[in-house]
């Protein structure tokens, strides 16, 4: 027993005899005497109130304990040997509210707390208003799914780099947490573009509906980035002068089907597929990229979109072909009848999805 109970007569007994519910009678009684004056009390007589209580609160019975907890979390001067000793409990009604919110408990503590309790005790850490990044280090290297998405979307986290990197790893296969983290007013535009680079389209849409207009910008300019990168190795195409010419078109009234045949039966590549990027509404760099690749699949989808005639797709695919190949007249016969066989609805879908890829 500590010294302070024999201040109190009959103390030392009741902490070494008494019963749950008359320790809780007499730790409440105490507790309320520190209660009642709370903000007035010296460093020394918080020292003694701590004493006193300590050896009575563990041998409590739960609801005092909880109620006392609850109570303590409120105060800048709990006895803090007494909310460090709550804070540790495995009963996490009782450590909950004192790692939720009491500003007695400091950083090494709350480390040494997270990194041997369970779950609860690390979500309960998450609704702090503030979480230091010592804090949060652990948080993210042993929560789990709750805990992560609780701590992302808290304010006042503070994340090192090494935990950002793993909280948008982790976020590759949760869309809530992506959602959280894309939030979050501390996000470096690299730490965006890596977030979106490994998520999904769906959820991608979601995040620029509920952000702010300045993070919908930067999701943009992020996915940009991202398209870019993503294009085939070698030397990128220049469309400047193509698209000036399109524009140039467009603005006379001549930009359609019979100058995009004209420009695929002359092999010309920019001024064909700034041409289809401007007919369909899919932006050039992402159009570039699926005309390019080692199938012609999307201009059938393109020409079923746009309604075109046979023989514009059939230059198309030439063009795709280039001049120093040749397609087997069996291939271009495959090519028409799959192009004849694709449902108007169908392109459009897919187009749409095209489209939605430079919006998110």
């Amino acid at each position: 027993m500590t010294a302070a109970t024999s201040l109190i007569p009959g103390l030392d007994d009741i902490v070494k005899r008494g019963d749950p519910r008359r320790r809780g009678e007499i730790a409440r009684a105490i507790a309320q005497l520190f209660f009642q004056d709370a903000e007035k009390l010296r460093p020394d007589l918080v020292d003694l109130f701590d004493n006193l209580l300590i050896d009575l609160v563990p041998h409590a019975e739960l609801t005092s304990r909880v109620d006392l907890a609850e109570r303590f979390s409120r105060l800048n001067n709990a006895p803090p040997h007494l909310v460090s000793q709550l804070a540790r409990e495995n009963e996490i009604m009782v450590a909950g509210p004192v790692l939720r919110r009491s500003p007695v408990l400091d950083d090494a503590a709350l480390v040494e707390i997270a990194r041997l309790k369970g779950q609860g005790h690390l979500l309960a850490m998450t609704e702090r208003p503030a979480l230091s990044v010592a804090v949060t280090d652990v948080l993210v290297e042993r929560g789990d799914r709750d805990v992560v998405r609780r701590a992302a979307g808290n304010a006042g986290a503070v994340f090192s780099q090494g935990s950002y990197s793993e909280l948008i790893k982790r976020a590759s296969q949760d869309g809530v947490l992506t959602l959280r983290i894309g939030q979050r007013n501390d996000l470096s535009g690299e730490h965006l573009k890596q977030l979106l680079d490994g998520t999904l389209d769906v959820i991608r849409r979601r995040l620029s509906s509920v952000v702010n207009p300045v993070r919908q910008v930067e999701i943009k300019h992020a996915m940009a980035a991202i398209e870019e990168a993503a294009l085939p190795p070698g030397p990128r195409r220049d469309f400047s002068a193509a698209q000036r010419t399109v524009l140039t078109l467009h603005r006379e009234g001549h930009l359609g089907e019979s100058a995009l045949l004209g420009f695929a039966k002359a092999l010309k590549y920019e001024e064909s597929i700034a041409s289809l990027a401007a007919m369909s509404g899919v932006r050039l760099s992402i159009l570039d990229r699926l005309v390019a690749g080692d199938r012609y699949d999307p201009i059938l989808i393109l020409g079923r979109m746009l309604n075109l005639g046979w023989p514009t797709v059939r230059a198309l695919i030439l063009m795709w072909y280039g001049p120093h190949r040749t397609p087997a007249d069996a291939d271009l016969e495959q090519a028409r009848v799959n192009f004849t066989r694709l449902m108007p609805s169908t392109a459009e879908r897919v187009v749409k999805f095209w489209r939605n890829r430079q919006t998110i």
